[in-house]
C-alpha cells in the first residue's frame, strides 16, 4: 500500500486491542478511504455492508438483510426498523468464533435517510451491546465529511464521545504520489508529477486515471478535453457527495475562486447575499473542514480579520479550464502549451502546491523541530491605487525568526 503509515499504525492499534473499538473514517470522495480499509483489514470483516445512495428506507433495509444473509446469517427475517436491523447483526456477530470480530459500515450518511431512526438505532448497538463487549471493531466511513463531523463526531445525543478513533484520510502527498505513478507504471518527470499534483491534487482515484504511455498532455487531453468523462462532471458531483444542499457552497467556493489571496468572513458575506451570517460561518466551516479552503491570518492582525482562501487544486483547474470547455478542442492542453493562460495557472496552483506541503517546507528549512505558525500578508492599497505589496508565506516561529518565502514556478532554476 502506498503511504498511509500513520492510518496502518492506527487500524493496527485497533486490532491488537483488548476492548471494542469504535472508527470513524472520513475523507473527501474517491481519496481513498474504503481501499484503505478493505486493504488493511484483507476484505476478512465479520459484516460488510456499504449504505445505497438516495434509497429509500425500505430499500435500504433490504439491502442490510442481503447482505447479512449472504455473510453468515442465511435465516435472518425480514425487518421493518433499523432497531430491528441491528438486533439481526448483533445475532449474527454472537455466532461467531473469532477474537476481533470486524463490521465495517461504508458510506454510513447514506443509511440516515429522513425519519429513518438510524442514528437511533446504531446509539442502541453501540452503547447497549458493542461497547460492553471486548471483541468488537465497528468502522465507520463515509465522504460527506460534515456528517461524520456533526452526527458522529459531535453528537451531543447518545454517540457523545462514543467515537474511539477519529481517521481523516488526507490526499497523497507528492512524495505518495511519486510512489504511486511509479507503481502504477507513468513514465513522469518529477516536473510532470508536480503538474498533475496541480490539476488532481493528492486524490488517489484522479492518479488511478492516468494511463502509462501517454504524456502528461495527452493524458491530460483524454481525461479532461477528449473521449473520456470520468472527469467532466466531477466537480459537480464531489460537492454533491460532500453537502446535502451544496448551494451556498458553490457560491462561496466559486467567489473565492477568482480571489487569489483570500477574502475575509465580511467580504464573503457581502459577495454572496442571502442567507443568514450563521450559515456562511457553518458553510466555511464545512469547507474548511473537507479540504477546500484554508483559514489564514495575516500576521500582526486580529483573528476575527482571519481570511478564507480556495486551497483544494482540483476545484482551482476546473474554475480555469472546465467550467466552459463545451466546444473545447480535443487536444487543448498540447495545444495549449506555454501560453500565458497555462503558465498564469501554473503559478498560482504551485503556491497552492506548496500550502499543501508545509511540514516538507519546514523539514527542508531546517525547522521541523521549532513550532511555527504559518501566515500570509499583503499591504494595504496606495492613495493611487497601485496593487499592494504581498508575501506569499511568512512562517513566525517560537525562536524569534520569521522566514519569508516567495513561491515561483519555473521549469528552470529561478
Amino acid at each position: 500500500m502506498i503511504g498511509r503509515k500513520n492510518e496502518i499504525a492506527m487500524l493496527q492499534e485497533v486490532l491488537d486491542s483488548e476492548q471494542s473499538e469504535f472508527v470513524a473514517l472520513y475523507g473527501r470522495r474517491r481519496v481513498g478511504k474504503t481501499f484503505l480499509v478493505t486493504e488493511f483489514f484483507n476484505g476478512k470483516f465479520a459484516f460488510h455492508h456499504s449504505g445505497l445512495e438516495n434509497a429509500t428506507l425500505k430499500a435500504s433495509l433490504s439491502s442490510f438483510r442481503e447482505a447479512l444473509r449472504h455473510q453468515g446469517h442465511p435465516k435472518c427475517p425480514r425487518f421493518s426498523t433499523w432497531i430491528e436491523a441491528f438486533s439481526e447483526l448483533e445475532t449474527l456477530l454472537e455466532n461467531m468464533q473469532c477474537r476481533r470480530k470486524v463490521v465495517f459500515l461504508d458510506e454510513i450518511p447514506w443509511y440516515d435517510t429522513p425519519k429513518s431512526g438510524f442514528l437511533t438505532a446504531l446509539e442502541s448497538f453501540w452503547n447497549g451491546w458493542a461497547a460492553v463487549r471486548r471483541d468488537i471493531v465497528l468502522v465507520v466511513c463515509g465522504s460527506a465529511t460534515t456528517w461524520i463531523v456533526e452526527k458522529i463526531l459531535r453528537n451531543r445525543g447518545g454517540l457523545h464521545n462514543r467515537v474511539t478513533r477519529q481517521m481523516p484520510v488526507a490526499p497523497f502527498t507528492l512524495l505518495e504520489c511519486e510512489e504511486f505513478a511509479r507503481y502504477r507504471g507513468l513514465s513522469f518527470d518529477r516536473r510532470q508529477i508536480a503538474e498533475c499534483y496541480m490539476a488532481f491534487g493528492g486524490v488517489a482515484y484522479y492518479w488511478s486515471l492516468l494511463r502509462p504511455g501517454l504524456s502528461v498532455a495527452q493524458n491530460f487531453d483524454f481525461l479532461f478535453f477528449g473521449e473520456a468523462d470520468e472527469m467532466r462532471g466531477e466537480y459537480n458531483r464531489l460537492f454533491a457527495s460532500l453537502f446535502k444542499r451544496p448551494t451556498r457552497h458553490f457560491a462561496i467556493v466559486e467567489t473565492l475562486g477568482r480571489r487569489q489571496s483570500g477574502m475575509t468572513w465580511t467580504e464573503i458575506r457581502k459577495a454572496v447575499p442571502g442567507g443568514a451570517g450563521e450559515d456562511t460561518t457553518r458553510c466555511l466551516e464545512e469547507l474548511c473542514a473537507c479540504g477546500f479552503l484554508r483559514r489564514y491570518s495575516m500576521i500582526g492582525r486580529v483573528k476575527k480579520d482571519a481570511i478564507y482562501q480556495l486551497i483544494d487544486l482540483f476545484t482551482l483547474f476546473h474554475f480555469q479550464f472546465l467550467r466552459n470547455c463545451d466546444g473545447v478542442d480535443r487536444h487543448f492542453w498540447t495545444l495549449a502549451q506555454n501560453t500565458p493562460a497555462l503558465n498564469a495557472w501554473r503559478g498560482l496552483a504551485f503556491e497552492r502546491l506548496c500550502l499543501w506541503h508545509l511540514p516538507q517546507l519546514r523539514a527542508a528549512l531546517g525547522i521541523s523541530g521549532v513550532l511555527t505558525s504559518a501566515y500570509s500578508w499583503r499591504g494595504r492599497k496606495t492613495d493611487d491605487g497601485d496593487s499592494p505589496v504581498q508575501i506569499d508565506l511568512l512562517l513566525d516561529r517560537r525562536d524569534g525568526i520569521i522566514n519569508l518565502c516567495e513561491m515561483k514556478y519555473s521549469s528552470a532554476p529561478y
